[in-house]
Formats: C-alpha cells, sequence, structure tokens
C-alpha cells in the first residue's frame, strides 16, 4: 500500500495558521451582545477565541482562522477572577482543558459531586454527557486551551441544565434567558432516583 505524500501551496499552509494576534472574539457573542456581559458571562468565558472551527453549527460561533481539521475545534478562553461558564455537558465529544496561566476550578455533575483544580500545563480531559463548569479562581486572568474532539455529526452537542436558564431568567428576565434558548438545548431536570 502506497501513500501519496504530497507538498502543499503556500496558501494552503498558510489557511492551517491561526496566529494568536489574530484570533478574535467568537462571532456568537455579536449575535448575542444585545444579552450584556453579565448574562454572557453565565455561559461562556469572558473571552474566547476559536482556533479551529469546522465549516457547522456551533455555540463558539462561525468565524476562525482555520476551518476544519478532522472534526476537533480548538479555542483559547482568556477568564478574569472569578469568572467562568457554568455547567454544561458536551453530549457526543471530549472536551480537552489546559491550563495555560493562572489557575481554573473544575466542578462535575448536576449536583456538583467532584471538583478539581488545574494551574499551569495541567490538563483535564472531560469525557461525554458528563455535566462541567468552572471558573478562575486566581486572582489574575486565567488562561486556558480548549479542545473539543469526537465529533460524528456537527459541534451543536452542547447541552445545559434547566436550573441555569431559570437562574438567568430570575436574573435578567425572560427575554434574556429565551435568547439563550435559540443558542442551547437546556435539559429537563432529572428525576432524583
Amino acid at each position: 500500500m502506497s501513500n501519496e505524500i504530497y507538498t502543499p501551496t503556500a496558501e494552503e499552509i498558510e489557511s492551517r495558521i491561526g496566529r494568536f494576534s489574530d484570533l478574535r472574539q467568537m462571532s456568537s457573542a455579536d449575535d448575542l451582545e444585545w444579552v450584556g456581559q453579565d448574562a454572557m458571562d453565565v455561559f461562556y468565558a469572558r473571552k474566547l477565541m476559536p482556533i479551529i472551527l469546522d465549516d457547522t453549527k456551533s455555540p463558539f460561533g462561525n468565524d476562525s482562522p482555520i476551518v476544519g481539521a478532522a472534526g476537533s475545534t480548538m479555542f483559547i478562553s482568556i477568564m478574569p477572577p472569578g469568572q467562568g461558564p457554568c455547567l454544561h455537558s458536551h453530549n457526543s465529544t471530549f472536551e480537552t482543558f489546559m491550563c495555560l496561566e493562572g489557575s481554573i476550578e473544575y466542578y462535575i455533575g448536576d449536583p456538583v459531586e467532584h471538583t478539581l483544580v488545574l494551574n499551569k500545563w495541567d490538563t483535564f480531559s472531560c469525557p461525554p454527557r458528563v455535566y462541567r463548569g468552572f471558573k478562575n479562581i486566581g486572582d489574575t486572568d486565567a488562561v486556558q486551551l480548549t479542545v473539543i474532539t469526537g465529533v460524528e455529526e456537527g459541534r451543536d452537542d452542547v447541552s445545559i441544565p434547566d436550573s441555569i436558564v431559570q437562574g438567568v431568567e430570575t436574573d435578567f428576565g425572560k427575554k434574556i434567558a429565551d435568547g439563550f434558548r435559540d443558542f442551547f438545548h437546556f435539559d429537563p431536570p432529572q428525576n432524583a432516583a
């Protein structure tokens, strides 16, 4: 069996480079700009900058320097002290986190049953169908690299406990909660066994 190895053109190589200085906030932030930063902080890291996205529906938007990498998504998140996204699950993909700067606490389960802290260069790979949330527990901005892998059909596999959107409705109003209902699937409360 022979492999057909090739040398890409300069343009092909350039289309596979995501320079940090060129990264931009996820395009979903533009779509939800009307909800305000406090409400956005419930669901997303303060600054979420995609590096690699597929050409498919995604809660991270549709704009990244690299498009398509065998179903992988990659982005950098920057979170000020105390900030980070709520509990959520990626239902068909692994979400792997590497702390690049600071200290980030992850909480797992609904209700939360486990917590762990990652410091610089520590990595946590969360399997599908597990609720996880995280926040910066340090005194300066935390920076995280996130890689999502294992996609079978699209990137729209995120679900969030219904209690989160209920809290957003209480804190920010029905219109803002409904705006997020258009972006995410909210799981109904799970029956206690």
